[in-house]
């Protein structure tokens, strides 16, 4: 199998340039795996499918999702490509490789666990920050238009904004200057990380049913539908500094609420 990444890995970079594979490589990654992940929420809500896990009952209009996807492409070609481009000369700077020999799964993880720490870390804060009277107004309100967030709202935003919190998903990456490859992982893992906590859907697959302090759809979405100034769930991908900061209590009494009328109910049935 290792032979077999290696092959694949040899003839990217005999027939594309580092500059080629770490910008535009890293650009169709990004775009294939967004969209990938994120259109058949579109279709899924449009179809009315699975709506016994929808979590919120209103859905958004056709015309809504379409003009999310234009504004996105407009951010991607005009905000995101570019900061790739110009944040090459850093990131090779700092050591970034694409040649062979491939780092080793255990250099790859303990890399990509730290991205997870430190992105939630610098998230938070920064989210929090967004959620003050004038950047929200001016900036992150953007992000909120949609308040029944689905898949592709997960990059909609002020372009102020996806440099800002951008910010957060590249400084792990630009100061340990990995190999390319582990720069790709954590963008997939971050990109599916966060299309899932915009799905508006929470399945029993759902990965925060598994992972102890995983946030996901339903922590989001409780942030999306709530007015900015009590929402709280500012955490990227998992919970521990909402949790430290007492900033998720509105959303862990709701769920207290919900699991004990659901114990009720069932106690209910099995009287009958």
């Amino acid at each position: 199998m290792a032979s077999f990444f290696e092959s694949c890995w040899q003839y990217l970079i005999t027939n594309f340039s580092d500059f080629q594979l770490a910008c535009l490589g890293s650009f169709f990654l990004h775009e294939s795996v967004f969209f990938l992940s994120g259109l058949p929420f579109v279709w899924i809500e449009r179809a009315g499918w699975l709506s016994k896990y929808k979590i919120q009952a209103k859905n958004n209009s056709a015309a809504a999702q379409d003009r999310c996807i234009v504004r996105l492409l407009l951010y991607h070609f005009g905000v995101n490509l570019p900061v790739m481009i110009f944040s090459y000369p850093v990131f090779r700077y700092m050591g970034m490789r694409s040649s062979l020999p491939l780092p080793s799964w255990n250099v790859i993880l303990t890399q990509i666990i730290f991205y997870f720490i430190l992105e939630d870390f610098i998230f938070y804060w920064g989210h929090r920050i967004l959620h003050t009277k004038w950047l929200y107004k001016h900036v992150h309100s953007v992000h909120h238009e949609y308040a029944t967030p689905f898949g592709l709202t997960s990059e909609y935003a002020h372009p102020a904004e996806i440099l800002f919190l951008g910010f957060a998903t590249i400084f792990g990456p630009a100061i340990t200057g990995p190999h390319l490859i582990t720069l790709w992982l954590w963008m997939v893992l971050r990109v599916l990380e966060t299309v899932e906590a915009h799905s508006g859907y929470h399945f029993p697959w759902s990965p925060s049913n598994f992972f102890p302090l995983y946030g996901g759809s339903d922590f989001h979405d409780y942030h999306h539908r709530l007015l900015y100034t009590k929402s709280g769930n500012y955490s990227s991908t998992f919970t521990y500094m909402d949790l430290i900061f007492g900033t998720d209590v509105g959303y862990r009494k709701l769920k207290a609420l919900k699991n004990t009328r659901v114990e009720d109910s069932s106690d209910q049935k099995k009287l009958l």
